[in-house]
């Protein structure tokens, strides 16, 4: 066959006919098959493939538009062309076989040059209708790639970022610049105290089930404040605000979680002590600084995190929570973003790796600032800053006269040593 031929069936229930029309068929460089009734002509149809069928009308068992009327009802064959070729000329029989789906029409005194012209054409069309739907159905299969991809990918964002962001990068994937960048971040880092002396003692299904409902828990306050989660550690969670979009208020978001988190753990706590399994405080720190922030995993593995010494210093300010006797330490980095910042004074932490004192601070809820205890602890705090030896006095009056207050007493005690001033050496922390 030429490169434009094509398989035609001719469909005629005179050999005489069916002979003529092959053999023209095949002078035109055509390859010709035939059928001697329109029953044989659908089980050919059916069980092999041609590109054009050339029918007559007047057959016995089944007439043409019979034959017609199967092949466009069936999907498989419909979009095989029909011309009809007969010997009937009556206008009704040519309107019906056009209403039916006839792609063309001749008299079986055919002429061979108009013949050519009318199977050329209907081959043609054929096969540009062919080609539409290849191209149709590749553009399917790309948008089902890209389907499947995009749900791939907001599964596999939705590990570290919110649902709503984690659609919003799987829409636009050039909205996460994962080469790397340098910007400005919130980091928080939280730590469940005394977490591996549990482990030790209860029994694997009791760990895994509570560390389940304290990570999802954690990690969801995380996501509703459209934070990121850089990594879990254990029973720690690490996250950050301020990328992998830009959010100008990160430190503002970092604190407000900070504190969210801070309500969920201890209901937590009080809940796994009241079923007697003696679940330490979470500890948190906060800190903003520069960071280079981007995919550090490779083509092999997305870790979506941060490097830089903002990271560092969270974990040093999360740790320094357990001498100073808080469940949460912000810096005075974060702190200095937030204009209305509501919390008190921790004192300048000598951070390992610092040739300075890092000045912490406490969050609280605005009515707790407002609350006479506080008010007396920001007294004992400027004695204590200013140098006053009247600081050991004020500290130990917030002691006596509020109940327990952790920071307060650490600062009593500092005094009670002869300590002076807010910088406060926390050892290798």
């Amino acid at each position: 066959m030429t490169a434009q031929s094509g398989r035609i069936l001719v469909v005629d229930d005179h050999s005489t006919n069916r002979l003529k029309l092959s053999m023209a068929v095949k002078k035109l460089g055509h390859e010709a098959e035939a059928a001697e009734g329109g029953k044989r002509a659908l089980e050919m149809l059916r069980t092999g493939s041609f590109d054009l069928v050339l029918l007559d009308l007047l057959m016995p068992e089944m007439d043409g538009h019979a034959v017609l009327g199967a092949i466009k009802d069936d999907p498989a064959l419909r979009s095989v062309p029909v011309i009809i070729i007969s010997s009937v000329d009556e206008m009704d029989s040519i309107v019906k076989a056009i209403q039916l789906g006839a792609d063309d029409y001749l008299p079986k005194d055919f002429n061979p040059v108009l013949l050519e012209a009318r199977v050329s054409s209907s081959l043609d069309k054929k096969r540009l209708h062919e080609r539409e739907l290849a191209v149709l159905e590749e553009r399917k299969r790309a948008e089902e790639a890209l389907r499947q991809a995009a749900e791939q990918a907001q599964a596999s964002l939705a590990r570290y970022f919110s649902p709503n962001l984690a659609k919003q990068l799987a829409d636009d994937p050039t909205s996460l610049d994962l080469s790397g960048e340098r910007r400005e971040l919130s980091i928080l880092f939280t730590d469940l105290a005394d977490f591996t002396p549990l482990v030790e003692k209860l029994e694997p299904a009791v760990i895994i089930t509570m560390l389940n409902e304290y990570l999802d828990g954690i990690t969801r306050i995380v996501f509703e404040h459209q934070g990121t989660v850089d990594k879990v550690v254990g029973d720690a969670v690490h996250a950050m605000f301020g990328a992998p979009l830009d959010q100008p208020d990160h430190a503002e978001r970092a604190v407000r979680c900070t504190m969210a988190i801070d309500a969920f753990c201890e209901a937590f706590r009080q809940r796994q002590i009241t079923a007697g399994i003696p679940l330490g405080v979470t500890r948190i720190g906060v800190h903003t600084g520069p960071a280079i922030v981007g995919n550090f995993g490779g083509e092999l593995y997305f870790d979506y995190t941060a490097h830089g010494d903002v990271i560092n210093t969270t974990a040093r300010l999360e740790s320094a929570n357990k001498p100073l006797g808080t469940r949460i330490c912000v810096s005075c980095d974060t702190v200095a973003h937030i204009p209305d910042f509501s919390g008190r004074p921790v004192g300048a932490l000598m951070l390992k790796g610092r040739s300075s004192g890092l000045r912490a601070y406490q969050p609280l809820t605005p009515s707790e600032a407002e609350a006479p205890a506080n008010q007396a602890y920001r007294q004992a705090f400027e004695l204590l800053e200013a140098g006053d030896p009247k600081a050991g006095q004020a500290f130990a009056a917030v002691v006596g006269n509020y109940g327990e207050d952790p920071l307060a007493t650490f600062h009593l005690k500092r005094a009670l040593a002869g300590e002076t001033g807010v910088t406060i050496q926390l050892g290798s922390s």
